[in-house]
């Protein structure tokens, strides 16, 4: 009889958050009910990523215009964007002292500009009253209007990332109304603009060893200088079920062969996700 639940093996166990930076930025978050995205989704790396300064939030609601079988966001049609909310995430980094933060968003594509207007203002506003504060945007393809991603590039993050998601082969299986090849001329025009380009890809939903290596080459070749990979987990019984737990040697190995390839950073682990350390990507800016 067939396994009827693919049970974590021991490398995913999550480690107790611990620290004093850890705890002051909680108790701030909890007190100003700040919303990040390191509480909401749970994230595995919560507490080392707050003990280091930097937390993840995100824009633009939290109903996304598309349904990707591995995300557990919320689908369907989102209410209007909050003219508010630029100053008050700029407010938010400036109560939690971060060093360093990365700021995402579900997809607009109900929007004329989806959201880029408000992408650009946010991020001049968390730079405008956290001067000292470094920033990762971590943006949807915005269909891959070129205009509209030059308005978050114009608003100069340090650092710009559009996740592949998966290998080529599985994108169309895994991604709502995206495109691998978009994805990788988002990347190209963020790398030609002078900005790090940043790229992920999850692991553990059938792709092979060789397919991991075709999509580093696939980045590096449009100039992608940053790459993350980290093990998929299944949201809900709704989502794509975990194919592999990949086996923390494997991930290692694909750290070696990126940085060997040419990869500035490559974050590979299976807790690993796209902000992971990010606050020593901004290092790798042109």
């Amino acid at each position: 009889m067939p396994d009827i639940v693919k049970r974590k093996p021991e490398w995913l166990k999550i480690k107790i958050p611990v620290g004093k930076e850890y705890v002051n930025v909680k108790e701030i978050v909890s007190r100003h009910k700040l919303h990040t995205i390191c509480t909401s989704g749970q994230c595995p790396n919560m507490g080392e990523c707050w003990g280091r300064g930097t937390a993840t939030f995100m824009i633009l609601g939290d109903i996304c215009t598309r349904s990707c079988k591995f995300c557990a966001t919320k689908s369907g049609r989102p209410g209007p964007a909050d003219p508010d909310e630029p100053k008050n995430l700029a407010r938010s980094v400036k109560l939690m002292k971060l060093k360093h933060c990365v700021i995402t968003s579900v997809d607009r594509d109900d929007l004329p500009d989806g959201g880029a207007e408000l992408w650009a203002a946010t991020i001049r506003e968390v730079k405008k009253i956290n001067p000292n504060t470094t920033i990762e945007a971590l943006i949807p393809d915005f269909q891959g209007k070129s205009e509209l991603i030059q308005k978050v590039i114009d608003a100069a993050p340090e650092v710009i990332s559009h996740n592949l998601e998966t290998v080529r082969r599985l994108s169309p299986l895994v991604r709502s109304a995206a495109d691998n090849d978009r994805s990788l001329r988002v990347i190209k025009q963020i790398a030609a603009s002078g900005i790090t380009a940043k790229s992920g890809i999850m692991a553990g939903l059938g792709e092979t060893n060789q397919e991991v290596i075709e999509t580093m080459d696939d980045l590096l070749a449009n100039d992608c200088s940053i790459m993350t990979i980290g093990q998929y987990l299944q949201p809900t019984k709704k989502h794509l079920e975990v194919v592999e737990y990949i086996h923390p040697d494997v991930f290692k190995s694909w750290e070696r062969i990126g940085l060997e390839k040419g990869f500035k950073f490559i974050e590979s682990q299976p807790l690993v996700r796209s902000s992971y350390r990010a606050e020593k990507h901004v290092e790798e800016r042109i």
